[in-house]
């Protein structure tokens, strides 16, 4: 009984997904990149493309090479793929596939006094990472490119912690003329880095609350997803445990299917009435926020 807890654990299943996404092993003792045919598939998380051991591609790196390309005005497999997975799952790819969320999980474990962000400070941050999306992955890769038509993908190259992590560190230890090419560029991305994984001890994953665009993709498909959570308002008592409990700070009895919910199922286990359920339903729900009305 206790495998089959273990294996249906939220940190198991984070722990296979990153595992299976990262699954070239031999990349991280060789230094080189995986260009097998399984590159032209998109993950659902965020996972870089220059890591040694991905064997698929993010979905917000392929959408800026097909947007800072010069071969395609719009790709229908890069813009499917991230509908579909949003449909399918919503924001549960944050809580269970995306490796750099698991990484955040696992530094803020680290016993130390945590920092709470108040709402007038956290909730207009909320909004950055829908700014990085617009700008930093569709405007500047759309229209400031070089001569040739080509722009880089200036959230990967500028931003993403995640690359730094996975493709940068590992690349550099294992190539020595990359070591030699080292500047500006590698130690501001050590910088930002350094500073999202300080902050996720201190604090729920910062990365994905205010920076991170996928998750603001994702999240447009939370209420609509065929993954949804629901309250049952014939069993809640209106004590919100499960709010307190919500480290996205979610205010799930009034609308648990918010675009800040990565579906990690804490509050489902702190309700002690059992009111909260989840899975996939291909049927309309009722809205949580009728159940509010009728508190």
């Amino acid at each position: 009984m206790e495998i089959i807890n273990l294996i249906k654990s939220r940190p198991f299943i984070q722990a296979l997904a990153a595992i299976i996404a990262n699954a070239n092993i031999k990349g991280f003792f060789t230094g080189k990149i995986w260009r097998g045919k399984s590159k032209l598939v998109c993950v659902p998380g965020l996972n870089c493309y220059s890591c040694p051991g991905a064997i698929g591609s993010c979905p917000i790196g392929a959408l800026q090479a097909v947007i800072g390309g010069n071969k395609h005005n719009f790709s229908f497999y890069v813009i499917g793929i991230i509908i579909f997975f949003g449909v399918t799952l919503g924001r549960l790819i944050c809580g269970f596939l995306c490796m750099f969320g698991f990484i955040q999980d696992l530094l803020y474990k680290i016993k130390v006094p945590k920092l709470k962000i108040p709402p007038k400070v956290d909730v207009p941050m909320r909004w950055l990472k829908y700014i990085v999306l617009l700008v930093a992955v569709i405007v500047l890769p759309k229209f400031l490119v070089n001569q040739f038509g080509i722009a880089p993908p200036y959230f990967c190259q500028w931003i993403c912690p995640a690359g730094t992590l996975e493709g940068g560190i590992p690349l550099i230890m294992k190539n020595e003329g990359l070591r030699s090419m080292l500047g500006f560029l590698f130690n501001w991305k050590m910088g930002v880095l350094i500073f999202i994984m300080l902050t996720s001890v201190f604090t729920y994953r910062p990365f994905c609350k205010y920076i991170c665009p996928l998750g603001a993709i994702y999240s447009f498909f939370n209420g609509l997803s065929f993954y949804q959570m629901n309250v049952a308002k014939e069993i809640c008592n209106g004590c919100k445990i499960c709010e307190r409990k919500c480290n996205m700070n979610v205010e799930i009895t009034k609308n648990i299917n918010s675009p800040e919910c990565i579906r990690c199922g804490e509050c489902k286990k702190a309700c002690k009435k059992g009111a909260i359920t989840s899975g996939f339903c291909l049927k309309s729900r009722k809205p949580d926020s009728e159940f509010q009305g009728q508190m």
